[in-house]
């Protein structure tokens, strides 16, 4: 027989009431957040070339594509960015396609340019 738990949302949601809609949608997302965050450094913490590799493949990049890339990033300390991200962040800071900015990464070039953007975000991120 499964145990009975007590009625208590009432006593439970007292420190709710006073919030209006907007309050309440702000407080919904922060908390939203605060659940993720674990797994946002999990992901950070923990990748691995043959996931970053499928990202890639998922994006539309060839094996040998993905391959280069995620090998180039693993060397530069750089997968735990995720591959996918320094694939976009190379593209949309050069305003080149997807496809341009993957040729190029897998060909060995860009990738001074593309440590150069994450040195910017760090230091971007320390001064704010």
């Amino acid at each position: 027989m499964p145990i009975q738990r007590p009625d208590d949302f009432e006593e439970r949601s007292l420190h709710l009431s006073n919030l209006d809609d907007e309050e309440l949608d702000r407080l919904f997302w922060e908390l939203a957040e605060k659940i993720v965050d674990p797994l946002v450094t999990l992901a950070e913490t923990h990748t691995s070339p043959s996931v970053e590799r499928s990202v890639l493949l998922r994006m539309g990049l060839n094996s040998f594509q993905a391959g280069s890339i995620v090998s180039k990033a693993f060397d530069l300390g750089l997968l735990g960015k995720g591959a996918g991200n320094l694939l976009l962040a190379y593209s949309n800071d050069l305003g080149i396609a997807l496809t341009e900015a993957a040729n190029q990464l897998s060909e060995g070039n860009g990738w001074e340019h593309l440590q150069e953007i994450f040195k910017r975000r760090k230091e971007n991120a320390a001064s704010e």
